[in-house]
C-alpha cells in the first residue's frame, strides 16, 4: 500500500512533533551530520511566477547537494502562461518529476496544483504564506537564542504573508506574537483568534513601541511588493513602523532583529539595524538552504540516518 503523499503548503497544516523533525534535520544539515546525497536519482521542477533570490538558489542549490536534479520553470516559458490549467499541469509534471515547488501569487493555484499532483509539492511563497521562510527563521531564532517556545516575538510593520505564518509558527510553536500594523494592513482576526485557540499567544496592536517592548525578537518585511502600485501611499502609511534604533532599544538587550530579504534599507529597516550586532539576517538567508533540504527529504520520504 502507497504512502500518501506529503506535501509541503503551510505550517498550520503540520502538527508541531513534524515542524521539530524539519528543524532538527535542518539544523543536522547545516552540521554536516547527516548522509550526504540521499535525493540521487530524484528530481525537482521549480515553478516561478514570481521572481526570487533566495528561494530560486536555496532550493537549486540544496536539491543539488542532496544528489538530485533540477528543472528551473516559469510562467512564460511553460504552457501555463499560454492557457494550459494548473491541475492538468500538475499531472503532466507528475509523470516527469519527484517534488514540484511553486512560487506563485495565488493560493488557490497552490492548493490546484497539490490536489493534481501526485508528487510532493511545496510552498516557495504565495499571496497568503511564506511558510518555508518562518521555518528558517525559526532555526535561525533557536540557533542563537534555544527554544523558541514562551519567547516574545515581535513584528513592526505590513501584516502580510510572512506575517501569516508567523502567526502559524506562533500556534505550532507555543510562542508570544506580538503584531503591530497599520488598521488597515492587519492580518485576518479569524487567523488570530485560530492561533490563539491552538497554543498561540498572538495579538494586534497599531502601536510599535507596545509590541516591541521586552521582545526577544523584532521582526520586519518589505513594505512594498511587487503587486503593490500604491508606493507613495503604503511608505507615508508604514513610516511609524520602521525598525530604527529607537524602537530596537524597546526589546530586550540582546533581542535578535530578523528581516526576510530583501530589505529597502531607509523604508522598514534602518542601516545601524540591519547591520547592527543583533541582527541575523544573513544567517537566516543560509538556513532557507537547510531548512529546504529538511522539507525536501521529508517530503519524499528519504529517511537521511546520521
Amino acid at each position: 500500500m502507497s504512502r500518501p503523499v506529503r506535501h509541503f503548503l503551510d505550517i498550520d497544516q503540520l502538527d508541531t512533533a513534524t515542524l521539530r523533525t524539519l528543524l532538527e534535520r535542518g539544523l543536522a544539515y547545516k552540521r554536516k551530520t547527516l548522509a550526504d546525497r540521499p535525493l540521487v536519482g530524484r528530481t525537482l521542477a521549480l515553478i516561478f511566477e514570481k521572481p526570487s533570490t533566495r528561494t530560486r538558489v536555496s532550493f537549486e542549490v540544496g536539491m543539488r547537494q542532496l544528489g538530485g536534479e533540477v528543472v528551473m520553470l516559469d510562467a512564460q516559458g511553460t504552457q501555463l502562461g499560454r492557457g494550459e490549467s494548473v491541475g492538468d499541469t500538475a499531472r503532466v509534471l507528475s509523470r516527469y518529476v519527484d517534488v514540484i515547488m511553486l512560487r506563485t501569487d495565488s493560493i488557490g493555484k497552490l492548493i490546484e496544483l497539490s490536489n493534481n499532483a501526485s508528487v510532493p509539492v511545496i510552498n516557495g511563497l504565495t499571496d497568503r504564506s511564506h511558510p518555508c521562510q518562518v521555518m528558517a527563521d525559526v532555526m535561525t531564532f533557536e540557533e542563537h537564542r534555544g527554544p523558541i517556545t514562551g519567547r516574545i516575538v515581535a513584528w513592526s510593520g505590513d501584516g502580510n504573508n510572512v506575517a501569516i505564518s508567523w502567526i502559524h509558527a506562533a500556534a505550532r510553536f507555543g510562542f508570544e506574537l506580538r503584531l503591530a500594523c497599520p488598521a488597515s494592513l492587519q492580518p485576518p482576526p479569524a487567523l488570530v483568534t485560530w492561533a490563539n485557540a491552538h497554543g498561540g499567544r498572538v495579538s494586534v496592536t497599531t502601536d510599535p513601541q507596545a509590541a516591541v517592548r521586552d521582545a526577544d525578537c523584532v521582526v520586519t518585511d518589505t513594505w512594498v511588493s511587487m503587486n503593490h502600485k500604491d508606493r507613495t501611499e503604503r511608505i507615508n502609511l508604514l513610516l511609524p513602523y520602521r525598525v530604527d534604533e529607537a524602537l530596537m532599544a524597546l526589546a530586550r538587550p540582546d533581542a535578535l532583529f530578523m528581516h526576510c530579504l530583501p530589505a529597502h534599507r531607509g523604508e522598514e529597516v534602518t542601516d545601524p539595524v540591519i547591520d547592527g550586532p543583533n541582527s541575523v539576517v544573513w544567517d537566516e538567508a543560509e538556513n532557507r538552504l537547510h531548512i529546504q533540504k529538511a522539507i525536501l527529504t521529508w517530503c519524499l520520504d528519504v529517511q537521511a540516518p546520521l
